[in-house]
């Protein structure tokens, strides 16, 4: 693994139970894969009642792309904020996550980008379960003020 939860917590603005990534097994200047085994925690943050909903998966390829991000910035530093703006083309082959009992696999791969804004590609999958795909446009801060 070339990350585990506490590289990842130091470079997203999430921590604790919201920080929902396990590790990081792959990385390039284009994709990143990410791992988790959050989904099944009963005390996930995500969590609707007793039901994790399969749209949640978009937080966690948030989060992978937030790594990404931090990673090729400088995976030593909280990179600038990102601002999820949009979400298009995503399919869910699950109804839920909390009921896969394999880990999640977030692959999210980024399809361009410049200072203002990114866009990922990313796919999830719990062992031969196609979870869900999609793209998303995130808006960097560029102000530079980092603000919450």
């Amino acid at each position: 693994m070339l990350a585990g939860k506490a590289e990842i917590s130091r470079v997203i603005p999430h921590t604790g139970d919201m920080c929902l990534l396990d590790g990081v097994l792959a990385y390039d200047a284009q994709r990143i894969r990410c791992v988790s085994r959050s989904h099944r925690d009963p005390h996930n943050p995500l969590r609707s009642g007793d039901t994790l909903p399969a749209l949640c998966g978009i937080e966690y390829a948030a989060q992978a792309m937030a790594v990404h991000g931090a990673w090729d910035a400088d995976f030593g530093a909280k990179p600038q904020l990102g601002y999820l703006a949009a979400v298009r083309d995503v399919v869910c082959h699950a109804t839920r996550l909390d009921t896969l009992a394999d880990d999640l696999v977030i692959d999210a791969e980024k399809i361009m980008g410049d200072e203002m804004r990114v866009i990922y590609q990313f796919d999830i999958r719990a062992g031969a379960v196609h979870v869900m795909h999609g793209r998303a446009t995130v808006i960097l801060d560029a102000s530079g003020k980092g603000g919450a």
